[in-house]
């Protein structure tokens, strides 16, 4: 059954019914061709650093990729680092795709998380602060300041911190008190001056209250002081009578991974709020100290939080740098990327410059291709809905929904329509990692507007983006489809790179009725036309894909494959890729973060190159190219290369078909592996090394400045004709 799916999906022609996919695997390769997915995640986020260490990036960029490194850390060992101690503890097998005991695996990641984190304080120490300082932002500590500037502050501090700190003792009376997951605390030991006993205390630095303090203004130039050191230098108000011996800041990660057993439970939701509660108290997996952290107070800490020596990371101060997101808000345009305001998509420009763009009639006319954040998501996919939601013609709108914005437009026009009395159906995926809270919310308001709320399949995590609006048109009922790569997200759209497709294709059209009566049914069994659809189809497809193009290559016809993904890791995806190699399958793998394929090794994978962008826009399209002997096969979609992503989501591509469309992407292709554009290349041992400068010491193409020429281009052509 699901051969001939595949087959009626456009994959092949009828004599490709001798294809054996068993023998994709049969090739021998070598047992250590895989990189270790851990270890090439953090190189990711090394090419996040880099980009904090790139003097050319304007200052409060570097600031803002400082807090991103920190961020992405911090999830990385919530889940992953978390993940796999979970699974050592509780004797679950450890998947690992490098053969490797996962001990070992958890000794690399320390070594290399240690050492990253070290890179990381010095990049803020020795090259961001003093550039912030140079451009009149400077972050200084309380030996810094003048008598008049302290005493101001000792004002502020009892006025506005003092009330709301909470320090909690440590003694027979008061057990060693709870420390909630990336919080930011001093550990303080203090002396009894009547009974001469040394005591401890932990006191939180309250995460509500600005993580720099205004110290001075004077025009652009502003100097701050970090919030736990105006606190450190407070501490005698907070225990009177007591003499302050010391005190080091530290901060906790905890396994903050969700596991929900939903074949267990009848209630997912309930199931879910119990979790997340839970998540609250799990298991410490980090301990962040200050590099002056004395030998006493450290060893209390690692005895009462049960942490081993190794999850201990000395840096120096300050620790969490998430607190320069708040920084890099600052308004210095000159010391930011210059703007960039999104254009709307030439196919929806309104014909009269007062006018409203009529979204129906553009798609009508021809498929629609939309580039985020290049092309507007508020005048592309926003007004699409909106539209919908006020049409008197439209009968229906169904909707997946995996993560969006706190006051999201895309949410209100789904209840508008709702309460116009449109059939609206909403598929909200509550497991969506990070956004469980707010999912929930937001299932439960749409309920009450009136919308049908399902949950998706029970095993799977929804994370296709799929809208399908039906409209009646002369007595007919017609389908408006857009399929994405990125999340119905406002706010994300602005910094993530996407493509969205419209069409009023009837395939698409069928396809998506199908999906979506399946998601709110049982099981994905329907065949799709237009559409690869995981668990059940996608890896299949991708697969006869790759085995069509070596087929090609031995043929002596032409072939190539091109692949754009956040991650590459999975094994059998990476083995096809390595036998169509083999047979001399040009191949070229856009990643932006985990690569585990090794490129460039001679006689397995000659013919493969990978490349990493990185820069002020998040690349996170998923496209997938194939030459298929002169008739391109090209898919866009919501699917990474990974387990999760084919056999545990539901995940859609859609063919693009329309010349102009092949032309865009393929374009953007070439301009990506171009040895004339800035990127990361992989080798096969994997290290990747950044290409930024020519042999002239010249920048390279910025290929996101360069998309953003293209795009304002094809505007300024419309606007001529």
């Amino acid at each position: 059954m699901i051969e001939h799916d595949v087959l009626d999906a456009g994959l092949g022609d009828a004599d490709d019914d001798d294809f054996d996919l068993s023998e994709v695997f049969d090739s021998q390769l070598p047992d250590n061709r895989y990189l270790d997915r851990e270890l090439s995640w953090l190189a990711f986020n090394q090419r996040v650093l880099e980009l904090a260490e790139d003097a050319s990036v304007p200052v409060l960029e570097r600031a803002n990729f400082l807090a991103i490194f920190a961020s992405n850390l911090d999830e990385f060992f919530m889940v992953r680092v978390a993940g796999l101690k979970r699974r050592i503890i509780t004797g679950l097998a450890v998947p690992t795709n490098v053969g490797r005991p996962p001990q070992e695996v958890l000794a690399d990641i320390s070594a290399d998380a240690h050492a990253l984190q070290l890179r990381h304080a010095d990049v803020w120490a020795s090259q961001v602060r003093p550039a912030l300082a140079e451009a009149g932002i400077d972050v200084i500590s309380w030996s810094a300041l003048e008598d008049e500037e302290r005493a101001r502050l000792s004002d502020y501090f009892q006025r506005q911190i003092f009330p709301v700190l909470m320090p909690l003792a440590v003694d027979p009376a008061h057990p060693f008190p709870y420390i909630s997951g990336l919080s930011l605390n001093l550990a303080i030991r203090i002396r009894n001056a009547r009974t001469g006993r040394q005591e401890f205390a932990r006191l939180k630095v309250p995460p509500m209250l600005p993580r720099f303090v205004d110290v001075s203004r004077h025009g652009d130039t502003v100097r701050y002081l970090p919030l736990e050191e105006l606190i450190a230098n407070h501490l005698e108000d907070l225990f009177p009578g007591m003499e302050i011996l010391d005190h080091h800041a530290f901060r906790l990660t905890r396994n903050e991974d969700v596991v929900i057993e939903e074949d267990e439970t009848e209630n997912l939701i309930q199931a879910l709020e119990a979790e997340l509660l839970r998540r609250r108290f799990g298991p410490p997996i980090r301990l962040e100290v200050g590099d002056d952290m004395d030998e006493l107070t450290l060893d209390l800490l690692i005895s009462e939080l049960d942490i081993t020596v190794q999850e201990v990371y000395r840096l120096p101060g300050p620790l969490d740098l998430r607190g320069l997101f708040d920084l890099s808000r600052i308004d210095r345009p000159d010391l930011h990327y210059p703007p960039h305001v999104p254009t709307t998509a030439v196919a929806f420009q309104p014909a009269d410059q007062n006018g409203r763009a009529d979204i129906f009639a553009a798609i009508r006319r021809a498929d629609v291709l939309v580039h985020h954040p290049y092309e507007s998501f508020a005048t592309s996919v926003q007004a699409f809905l909106e539209q919908a939601a006020k049409d008197p013609h439209v009968l229906a709108i169904k909707q997946t929904l995996y993560r969006t914005s706190g006051d999201s437009p895309i949410v209100q026009a789904l209840i508008d329509a709702a309460e116009s009395g449109k059939q609206v159906l909403a598929l909200v995926e509550v497991k969506a990692r990070f956004d469980e809270a707010a999912n929930i919310v937001w299932a439960r308001k749409l309920e009450k507007a009136g919308v049908h709320v399902v949950f998706g399949l029970v095993g799977l995590k929804t994370h296709c983006k799929l809208a399908l609006v039906i409209r009646e048109e002369d007595g007919m009922l017609r389908s408006y489809s857009h399929i994405g790569t990125g999340n119905y997200n406002p706010k994300t759209s602005r910094i993530y790179e996407d493509f969205g497709l419209f069409t009023i294709d009837e395939q698409v059209g069928r396809d998506l009725t199908r999906l979506f009566n399946e998601l709110s049914g049982y099981a994905i069994e329907k065949k799709f036309k237009r559409l690869l659809v995981a668990p059940l189809h996608l890896r299949k497809g991708l697969l006869r894909l790759i085995e069509k193009e070596r087929r090609n290559a031995l043929a002596g016809r032409p072939s190539s494959i091109r692949i754009k993904v956040n991650s590459m890791v999975d094994e059998q995806i990476i083995d096809a890729l390595y036998r169509a190699s083999q047979a001399g399958v040009p191949i070229d793998i856009w990643v932006r973060g985990i690569c585990s394929l090794k490129p460039g090794l001679e006689g397995m994978s000659e013919s493969i190159r990978v490349r990493s962008i990185l820069g002020r826009y998040l690349e996170h399209s998923r496209l997938f190219m194939f030459e298929n002997d002169g008739d391109p096969q090209v898919y866009i979609g919501s699917a990474d290369m990974m387990h999760r992503n084919l056999d545990r989501r539901v995940e859609a591509l859609v063919r693009v078909v329309a010349p102009v469309h092949l032309r865009e992407l393929s374009d953007l292709f070439e301009l990506a592996m171009s040895d004339k554009t800035s990127s990361w290349w992989l080798d096969s041992e994997g290290a990747w090394a950044r290409h930024s400068l020519d042999a002239d010491g010249k920048p390279l193409v910025d290929i996101q400045d360069r998309t953003m020429s293209n795009v304002q281009r094809r505007r300024r052509a419309r606007a001529v004709r």
